[in-house]
């Protein structure tokens, strides 16, 4: 009897525990089961160095070894699990996917640095040439596909398909302010998710007070990256037509912070790109409506001969 009680008493510390841990760490706890599941589905997660720094990353195989590789680059303020829902779908498919975190983001380094678009490029071209990649299909989301179309633009040699999603790169615009990034409260915490997503879940305090933790800890990049692509420096608009890889472009139909109508210039200025458009999704089109989003990047990265023009629309599910 006492020992059942011991044991009882032992499990009521336990999950008391664990509710404090929850509590004062969601996104901490969330963190561990995504890189939980993420190994479970065969990702590994390594560091190299590359141009000096220790650059985190995630690799995923397909089953049978080889594949084409695919380098995947993050958002602003994003990092390498933010592509979680493709990783495993797209090694399955038979494509060998690295994903990088970005310098200043992640679990990768923040140096003293400008965090501009070229800096940023200049990385993904060090992390390939360190992970012996030469050349590879290469994709990009928001600030990533900004980063993945100048690589492509200025090292043509390592880029062979491309495909961006709900990409930055070109003057719009914005409905924003640039501080919307780095909120400073809850409510800014919530008004950038809504932002982001037509569809935001209730968010508890507890949950939002410790989202706005974590972004303030990286604010400084943020605003640095923010002011680099700002000053229009590395603004692709009249770079576009020099794009000669086939390209994808994907774009949630509901994307509130980078609309539809730039995809819609984008591909106007690549005349060998192909449009889809994803219905019912915003911004973060790949992780939440991945099944379409990697239904039409595969369809398009596996095309013989390489599809070129057109739109195609898919519906969220």
């Amino acid at each position: 009897m006492k020992f059942g009680l011991r044991v009882v008493a032992v499990l009521v510390v336990v999950l008391v525990a664990a509710g404090f841990i929850f509590y004062r760490y969601p996104l901490w706890v969330a963190d561990q089961q995504l890189r939980f599941h993420l190994w479970r589905e065969g990702v590994k997660s390594e560091y190299v160095e590359a141009g000096g720094y220790r650059l985190h990353y995630f690799e995923a195989v397909p089953s049978n070894g080889g594949g084409t590789p695919l380098v995947l680059v993050h958002g602003l303020g994003a990092r390498g699990e933010d592509w979680a829902a493709m990783i495993p779908a797209l090694a399955a498919r038979g494509f060998h996917v690295y994903v990088p975190d970005m310098l200043g983001y992640g679990r990768s380094p923040r140096p003293d640095v400008d965090y501009s678009i070229s800096l940023e490029e200049q990385t993904v071209a060090q992390f390939m040439q360190a992970m012996h990649v030469p050349r590879a299909d290469v994709g990009g989301w928001s600030m990533g596909g900004w980063i993945a179309m100048k690589l492509a633009l200025d090292h043509p040699e390592m880029v062979d398909r491309l495909v961006v999603y709900d990409s930055a790169g070109v003057y719009f615009p914005a409905t924003w302010e640039p501080v919307l990034f780095t909120p400073s409260d809850i409510l800014g915490v919530k008004k950038l998710i809504s932002m982001l997503t037509p569809k935001p879940r209730p968010l508890p305090d507890f949950a939002a007070e410790a989202a706005l933790r974590k972004l303030e800890g990286n604010a400084w990049v943020v605003k640095r990256s923010m002011l680099a692509m700002t000053n229009g420096r590395d603004l692709l608009d009249f770079r576009l037509h020099g794009i000669t890889q086939p390209m994808l472009i994907v774009w949630g139909s509901q994307d509130d912070l980078i609309p539809l109508s730039v995809g819609e210039v984008i591909h106007k200025s690549v005349p060998q790109s192909v449009l889809n458009v994803v219905e019912g999704c915003g911004h973060l089109a790949p992780a939440e409506c991945s099944a379409p989003v990697v239904e039409g990047t595969v369809e398009f990265l596996k095309s013989e001969p390489p599809m070129r023009g057109g739109e195609k629309t898919f519906a969220a599910r």
